[in-house]
């Protein structure tokens, strides 16, 4: 096997980053004019290269150097009622640059009684992580359920209604509309073509030092991805690169739990965040036993020793049912077959500044994939090292609790 070239070399991505700085360090004329400090329209970008040993099992990342999810932001208030937001994301794929439009949206900013609307192209509020942005994350990438299950990060195009009730403690609760066809681009004739959720989120201190917050999400999904046909073994095309979900199913529940330390509630110094997420997929298809389901769970840890060193751990597995079509002397046959991926990970980083994060991370899979032929999970990585670096421009980041 001829060894890859890399994509980006250190030259390019530092043009990349004098670029973007150049860029979000401009003036934005006259957007800004006669407006308050705290609505100017502002811009971000935000970089994430990294280089990869070796490709993940339902990973984002090629082997070799590469761009990871990265953006161009824009984001302002039009008037006192509403503000909008715009994110041109672009990322490195089979050592190809492909770039998409991940956030399009309008929100509300007066209704009364707590009240939030928003319409157009943005990411579901769906488990923890899905809603905040990728360059966040605590690992170079995000949780099986998600890879497996929602495609890595599901933006879509849709309404979402949310109400934020006036408790002493946080108590939102949200509901939203899709099209569906970033989670499911193909569906079946017969099919519905929309993709709603229902989602809970509650949360409070525990005294000065911690908090803690606890969510509760379900989609339900009409849409009903084609089964693919049976190929025989050796003959496999493989899996195009898609951001769409790979295991689907009519519903999805996940719930998922936050817990945070810090010494006198000052996270600058000294902070422990622990966060485990479970998801089930049922229903996963009309023509399958409806007892059939796909299940994933995570569960992570991280530690800021020092307020520019952090370091973490995760463990993950999911498990999952992979149906087929074969043709077979003028019948057609649906097989089902099972797989099971585990993967653990350990990470250290270094945040020089709030903007900036240079990560080393180990991770290890090993999968079971019963009597399937080809298996579900063929090719797991049993140790991939990455080294990531993300720094960011302007305005940039998004809320995390």
């Amino acid at each position: 096997m001829t060894a890859r070239k890399p994509l980006f070399g250190l030259s390019t991505l530092s043009t990349l980053s004098a670029f973007a700085g150049a860029l979000c360090a401009a003036p934005l004329g006259t957007w800004a004019q006669n407006t308050p400090p705290t609505e100017r329209w502002q811009a971000g970008v935000v970089l994430d290269a990294a280089s990869t040993s070796r490709g993940l099992a339902l990973g984002a990342r090629d082997q070799g150097v590469g761009l990871g999810h990265s953006d161009v932001l824009l984001r302002g208030a039009f008037n006192e009622h509403l503000s909008g937001e715009a994110i041109l994301g672009f990322h490195t794929a089979d050592r190809q640059l492909e770039h998409h439009l991940e956030n399009a949206w309008v929100q509300t900013r007066s209704l009364p009684q707590g009240l939030q609307v928003r319409a157009g192209r943005f990411a579901s509020q769906i488990g923890y992580l899905n809603e905040l942005h990728p360059h966040t994350d605590d690992f170079t990438e995000r949780p099986l359920l998600y890879r497996g299950f929602l495609g890595g990060h599901w933006y879509d195009d849709g309404l979402r209604m949310n109400w934020t009730a006036p408790t002493p403690f946080y108590l939102r609760l949200g509901a939203e509309v899709f099209g569906g066809k970033k989670l499911v681009p193909q569906a079946t004739p017969e099919s519905g073509h929309r993709v709603t959720t229902l989602n809970l989120k509650v949360g409070n201190d525990l005294g000065r030092n911690s908090s803690w917050q606890w969510g509760l999400s379900q989609l339900n999904n009409q849409r009903v991805s084609p089964l693919p046909e049976h190929e025989e073994a050796g003959h496999s095309h493989g899996h195009a690169h898609s951001h769409a979900a790979r295991f689907t199913g009519q519903k999805m529940q996940v719930s998922d739990w936050v817990w945070k330390w810090a010494p006198q509630g000052n996270n600058r110094n000294q902070q422990v965040r622990v966060n485990w997420e479970y998801a089930q997929v049922s229903r996963i298809h009309p023509l399958l036993d409806p007892a059939l389901k796909h299940t994933a769970s995570s569960v992570g840890a991280v530690w800021r020793f020092h307020p520019a060193w952090e370091v973490g751990v995760r463990t993950d597995w999911a498990r999952v049912k992979q149906a087929e079509v074969h043709h077979d002397h003028g019948h057609d046959e649906v097989e089902v077959k099972q797989g099971r991926l585990k993967e653990n990970a350990i990470m250290l980083a270094y945040k020089p500044s709030h903007k900036q994060t240079l990560r080393l991370q180990l991770t290890q899979q090993s999968a079971r994939n019963g009597d399937a032929d080809p298996a579900v999970f063929g090719n797991p990585a049993k140790r991939s090292i990455q080294l990531q670096y993300v720094v960011a421009f302007g305005a940039h980041g998004a809320h995390a609790y």
